[in-house]
């Protein structure tokens, strides 16, 4: 869909929308661009808010218009998920990551872990107001807690059994069972106000956070100010309007100068915009093959979904695809040299372990591999065989994923040197939830915070909705991830998810079980204006949300 905001004597602020079919071509971009652009002229239109201003001006605040992609269709609740990937932007957290991941405080002044790991204590800063110049406590940290594990939503609050403030400034997490990964929770859900929190909050949010909200209106644009008495310091930009574009539409905005910040895919990058330039911001939104771990014995999950994968059951099978595949080639081919590659779900995250890189596109040493399990090639033929059975199967895909087709194609293409027959085919997510238990899929995962690893390979969680689909289980490695979870010293955990990918003998890596073949890493691509400084931008999840404005309060006009 291209959207176009134009007169509209009905509609708020006189904004309404246009809409272009959804398979608008590139050509219907340029028509749009050179419509907006005749209604400027004219001046009887304007895209969203007025036109953003190409320079500073002195003695007026300064404002930047951005394009980032996908609206939050819920609205603005952290109870609910808004923020998690990005900066709540209305909304403090009582603690927070700096650029390197590293934990730090926001609202907190200190937190302690008691020796069993069942109760946490964070002290807050008795300094700091909401928009509405009520004083934020931790009997409001307390009420965000206990009523996002009451809403039942996204928020993984499943082992905090409560939250008490103990006095204004103190407030006591009581845990069912010993969490290492429930700093997360600290770090990434947004703290509201329990004397203006109710059904509406979503769409008229207060929070303590850098900016204060102004105005939503669904489907075109959210206007933002600065908060005067934000805790963390003056911010340098005071208004901030978001555009809610397609890629299309978006481009076309950069190219008109109404952006100062644009979201786009790998595909356009490559363009030059006049007064902007790229800024791609490298990621851990991964794509990797997710392989039936278990042979075919007929069993079915209680949807009637089958089982297992002969071929893919065996770990020869799994290790030589890793090593065969050619990442660097699947970066510089697919990706246009925009990402870099994978070899785990969490590259570059504190909880990464280097020791899982290993040497790629090495067709011989998967060659050699193979021969040694007895896959063989029979004369004539160029698919392997074992036993009679032949080394092929299915690489499911998301149907309307132009990036996951073009790597199915390509790794086929790679491992179909070494004797093995991959073939892609493009489905629905539907048909992908009832093939992916039995048939090897394309999938895209990445996430700060470890728990998605143990989600993805835990045996206690095979088969459970879309975790662990291959129904992978290692005795060592679950032992591992356990005793991550119930560490009290981060380090300590930090080191046991190593372990768990890799300790020298066995683990989830493709030097190891190869549950998994992870393929590349996304890079994030930005055009930004070159008045605008977006400071450092951190390493970024999968992609949801607005993880550009994680260090938002950085941001400087030039």
């Amino acid at each position: 869909m291209i959207l176009v905001s134009v007169p509209h004597h009905s509609g708020q602020n006189g904004v309404g929308i246009m809409y272009l079919r959804p398979n608008a071509s590139r050509l219907g971009a340029i028509i749009v661009a050179m419509l907006m652009f005749a209604l400027l002229a004219s001046g009887c239109a304007r895209t969203g808010p007025e036109k953003a201003p190409t320079a500073s001006t002195e003695g007026q605040p300064a404002e930047i218009v951005v394009s980032l992609g996908g609206e939050p269709e819920a609205g603005f609740d952290p109870i609910f998920g808004w923020g998690r990937d990005g900066s709540p932007l209305f909304q403090s957290t009582l603690l927070a990551r700096n650029d390197d991941l590293g934990i730090v405080n926001d609202l907190a002044t200190g937190h302690e872990v008691s020796e069993d790991g069942l109760t946490w204590t964070v002290t807050i800063r008795d300094d700091v107001t909401f928009h509405d110049g009520e004083p934020l406590t931790a009997h409001d940290v307390a009420f965000t807690f206990n009523t996002a594990k009451e809403s039942g939503s996204i928020v993984d609050l499943g082992v905090m059994e409560s939250a008490e403030a103990t006095d204004d400034t103190t407030v006591v997490f009581t845990l069912s069972e010993p969490r290492s990964t429930f700093v997360v929770q600290l770090i990434s859900l947004g703290i509201v106000p329990r004397h203006a929190y109710g059904p509406e909050y979503a769409l008229s949010p207060i929070g303590s956070g850098p900016y204060r909200f102004v105005e939503w209106s669904p489907g075109q644009q959210l206007i933002v100010e600065a908060y005067a008495d934000y805790h963390g310091g003056a911010v340098e930009i005071q208004r901030i309007t978001f555009l809610f574009m397609d890629e299309d539409a978006t481009l076309a905005a950069a190219r008109a100068g109404e952006l100062d910040v644009a979201a786009v895919p790998a595909a356009f990058a490559s363009q030059d915009i006049a007064g902007m330039r790229l800024i791609p911001v490298p990621s851990v939104d991964n794509r990797g093959i997710m392989f039936p771990f278990l042979p075919d014995e007929g069993e079915t999950t209680g949807d009637g979904a089958p089982i297992g994968n002969d071929v893919t059951s065996d770990v020869a099978i799994r290790r030589a695809i890793n090593l065969a595949v050619d990442r660097d080639a699947l970066v510089e081919g697919v990706l246009e040299g925009f990402g870099f590659p994978a070899f785990s779900v969490s590259d570059g995250l504190p909880w990464s372990n280097p020791a899982v890189v290993f040497e790629d596109g090495d067709l011989e040493g998967a060659k050699a591999l193979l021969d040694e399990a007895g896959w063989i090639k029979g004369l004539g033929y160029t698919v392997r065989e074992k036993n009679g059975l032949e080394a092929r199967f299915e690489l499911i895909y998301p149907a309307d994923d132009i990036i996951r087709q073009s790597l199915a194609l390509a790794v086929a293409d790679q491992i179909r040197q070494i004797g093995i027959e991959m073939t892609p085919v493009g489905k629905s997510w539907d048909e992908i939830r009832m093939a992916m238990h039995s048939d090897a899929v394309l999938f895209g995962w990445g996430s700060h915070d470890p728990i998605e690893m143990y989600n993805l390979h835990h045996g206690t969680l095979s088969g459970m909705e879309w975790w662990n689909p291959g129904f992978y289980k290692n005795p060592v490695v679950d032992a591992y991830m356990d005793q991550a979870l119930a560490a009290i010293d981060e380090e300590e955990a930090l080191g046991l998810w190593r372990k768990a990918q890799w300790d020298g003998a066995t683990g989830i890596s493709g030097l190891a079980d190869a549950p998994w073949c992870w393929l590349v890493n996304l890079d994030h691509c930005f055009f930004v204006a070159d008045r605008l400084d977006i400071g450092d931008s951190r390493i970024q999840p999968h992609g949801h949300g607005w993880p550009i404005t994680a260090n938002i309060t950085d941001w400087r006009l030039e």
